[in-house]
This record gives structure tokens, C-alpha cells and sequence, in this order.
């Protein structure tokens, strides 16, 4: 259960530790999270997704935000993040064999979305209540853009990926973050 692993979960900075505090809060307040239906915040998974070697990170060009940026999407109802996370890596790459690293959070993120038209409808502004999770994929496999979503998949040496963002924010607080998470890591293992 999300709420139970969020609890056992152990914040890297101030900014995971708040960020995992107002989304226990929404949880516990019995907000319905888990659907678009709550338009002000809803729950996202993402994946750092490396490669066999643990050299490479695997990005995608996002439509939506003109920028190479991590594989991700709301969990539309499905209560298991790690699925949802899973599943928009493969939808959104093309990779048929991508598996966890680890079942446990990897990292934690509010992300505010700003208003956008997406499939000719108005979307208001709002946050993702995102849990991102440590994710492995195969290089050699067919990378495949979802066109409705992105203009290219690649792969990127890990200091290369966060500077293929244009994204301020990503780059310096969240994908920064990640790759210093992953060095970590793999040191333990």
C-alpha cells in the first residue's frame, strides 16, 4: 500500500522529506488521488530507467514540455505505482523488458504542470504527486517514440541526461538528484 511505503520511506533531502509529507497528508485526508478526477493534484509514477551496464539513462523527448525528460504517467486508477511506472516506460519507449532494480521508492516529487490543451481539451494547472522508481531496460532492445506523447527515445551517458533537459528545475533538483541517488546505490550493491 502507498500510504505504508511512504511511511517506511526514508527522505534523501528537504525537499523529498516535504514533498513526502504533503503527499501523506492528501492520502490521509481521504482525497481521491489515484485518478485526473482530482484536477488540482493526482498521483504519477516515473522511472529512472538505466541500462544493464548502469551507464546509460533512457529519456524521451516530451511533446507536452519540448524537452528530453525521464518516462512517466498517471496511474489512472491503479493503486500498485510501480506498475504504473513500469507500464508508461514501456508504452512511451517501446521496450518490451524493463524491470525493477529495486520494489522500493526511489524518490519523491511534487511537480506543478502548468495549464496545457491536451487532445483538443483544456487541462488547468496542477501538481503530480510523483513517486519515481529505480528501473533497468536492455539498450540493444528497439526504442520506439510514442507519437502522441514524444518525439524520440534515447539513451544518454548519466551526466549527458540531465543536461539534455532544458528544464531548470529537473535538471538541477530532480535529475541531478537522481543520478547522486543511483551512484549511491550502485556503491551499496
Amino acid at each position: 500500500m502507498l500510504k505504508d511505503e511512504l511511511e517506511a520511506y526514508v527522505p534523501y533531502n528537504e525537499q523529498e522529506e516535504k514533498d513526502r509529507e504533503e503527499i501523506l497528508r492528501r492520502l490521509n485526508s481521504g482525497e481521491e488521488l489515484y485518478t485526473r478526477g482530482n484536477r488540482s493534484a493526482h498521483l504519477t509514477a516515473s522511472g529512472w530507467v538505466v541500462s544493464k551496464d548502469r551507464k546509460k539513462i533512457l529519456m524521451c523527448y516530451h511533446n507536452l514540455y519540448d524537452s528530453w525528460s525521464w518516462l512517466g504517467g498517471h496511474a489512472d486508477g491503479d493503486k500498485d505505482l510501480l506498475e504504473t511506472a513500469l507500464r508508461e516506460v514501456k508504452e512511451e519507449s517501446g521496450i518490451r523488458t524493463v524491470v525493477p532494480l529495486s520494489t522500493e521508492i526511489f524518490s519523491v516529487e511534487i511537480l506543478t504542470v502548468d495549464g496545457h490543451v491536451k487532445k483538443g481539451e483544456y487541462v488547468s494547472s496542477h501538481l503530480h504527486l510523483n513517486v519515481t522508481y529505480l528501473l533497468e531496460a536492455d539498450e540493444t532492445e528497439e526504442l520506439t517514440a510514442k507519437a502522441d506523447e514524444n518525439k524520440g527515445v534515447k539513451w544518454f551517458e548519466m551526466d549527458e541526461a540531465v543536461r539534455a533537459s532544458n528544464e531548470p528545475w529537473f535538471r538541477e533538483h530532480i535529475y541531478s538528484k537522481l543520478n547522486r541517488k543511483l551512484k549511491e546505490y550502485l556503491w551499496k550493491i
